[in-house]
């Protein structure tokens, strides 16, 4: 069963919708803002157009890879129906799902909208938690920042999520990291580190159900096993 399956499948079916660059287009003039809840960019991923069975944030439900989120469908059809099943298993091939994401946006070529934003934007995220000593580590190094009354609000299970000020984003990132995603999804700078601002505090919030840290091995695992999936499905497309 996995904590992050809800949000990934979600951010998958937009990033592989064709009006996805339509409805959400990157590159676009914004103001870089604080925001709360799933706040501009994430919000109009997960809350806008035809998302089948909308996203809830304050929704925490462990899934799995046969539960109904057709996650090798989703694979499917991105190489054509030809890869069906064997997807890794743990977290129902969600680093899979990734992969395939990624590296069909790659393959395709051109650009995807916000929804391809955000799912590049994912590894970068669980990377980043990974290299700070997992959740707890993480969730230290974002309070020892000055950001521990946002930290709270991302593990209270009936709060929305005061996000984090997209100007601050270059303290927690290199500028090289955002530069790079910008490059590969068409997205500008500014659009990058607003993503970031607001799919951290929503990844730290489904990692910890609860409201506490009492699930941080199997959310550790989780990230270990999303991260691992996604280098070898990457690999496999090149």
């Amino acid at each position: 069963m996995s904590l992050l399956g809800n949000l990934v499948s979600q951010v998958a079916r937009s990033a592989m919708d064709p009006e996805d660059a339509q409805r959400n287009p990157v590159n676009q003039r914004i103001n870089p803002r604080r925001t709360g809840g799933l706040g501009d960019i994430l919000g109009s991923v997960l809350g806008g157009g035809n998302q089948s069975a909308g996203y809830n944030p304050q929704q925490y439900e462990r899934r799995s890879a046969d539960n109904g989120f057709g996650l090798d469908d989703i694979i499917g059809g991105l190489t054509g129906g030809k890869q069906r099943g064997g997807m890794s298993s743990g977290t129902g091939g969600l680093g899979d799902i990734l992969g395939s994401v990624l590296g069909g946006q790659t393959t395709r070529g051109g650009f995807g909208g916000k929804g391809m934003l955000i799912a590049a934007l994912m590894p970068m995220v669980l990377s980043w938690i990974k290299r700070n000593g997992g959740l707890s580590g993480a969730l230290s190094k974002i309070t020892g920042m000055g950001y521990e009354k946002q930290a709270r609000s991302w593990l209270s299970t009936n709060e929305l999520n005061d996000n984090l000020d997209p100007n601050d984003i270059n303290r927690l990132f290199d500028d090289s990291e955002i530069q790079q995603v910008a490059a590969h999804t068409g997205a500008n700078e500014i659009e990058v580190r607003q993503g970031l601002a607001e799919l951290l505090p929503e990844v730290m919030n489904q990692l910890t159900p609860n409201g506490n840290l009492e699930n941080e091995p199997e959310a550790n695992e989780e990230i270990d096993q999303i991260i691992s999936q996604l280098s070898s499905r990457l690999g496999a497309l090149k």
